[in-house]
């Protein structure tokens, strides 16, 4: 984890003032860091009866899509509106600082399907719900929530009751 940890940035007042942005891009650049990170992650969900793995745009698309190729999964990509170019279906959210909404495709998932959503950070757990409302909306299953790194003083593992919450940070 030390390697993981050494390229995470702080960046102060992004996107505000007041907030304290753990920067993630210096993992990507280097190969054994992002190595790490996405074996980390296999790691400590390879236990796990998962059928897709769904990345949360932006950042979770690259640790996602990696997994899923490691693990041998399909990867469904959740993106911000008007981005996906099938028909889709949307959940709207709250943020620490203000609203958005995602979508994926109508037929991204299945019923039934065992999904698990990868994403680079867990704040308040407004994206992570509103990705797991849309899987379970198509009738699938969240199996589990993983994260590069948690902000656990904003509680945002408690908005996502009902499956397993790993992170490989937590500050």
């Amino acid at each position: 984890m030390e390697i993981i940890k050494a390229h995470i940035r702080d960046i102060p007042d992004f996107p505000k003032p007041g907030i304290l942005f753990k920067d993630i891009t210096p993992i990507l650049k280097s190969p054994k860091a992002f190595r790490a990170t996405v074996d980390a992650l296999v790691e400590q969900h390879g236990g796990d009866e998962v059928e897709l793995i769904c990345g949360v745009e932006s950042r979770g698309f690259l640790f996602g899509a990696a997994m899923a190729y490691q693990m041998g999964l399909g990867f469904v990509p959740v993106r911000k509106p008007g981005k996906l170019p099938y028909k889709t279906v949307r959940e709207s959210y709250s943020l620490e600082y203000g609203q958005n909404t995602l979508e994926m495709h109508i037929d991204a998932v299945g019923e039934g399907q065992r999904v698990l959503i990868i994403d680079d950070l867990l704040a308040t757990g407004g994206t992570a719900k509103a990705a797991a409302n849309l899987i379970r909306k198509q009738g699938a299953s969240v199996v589990g929530f993983g994260f590069v790194v948690e902000l656990g003083f904003l509680k945002g593992r408690e908005q996502l009751e009902g499956a397993e919450v790993r992170s490989l940070l937590t500050y």
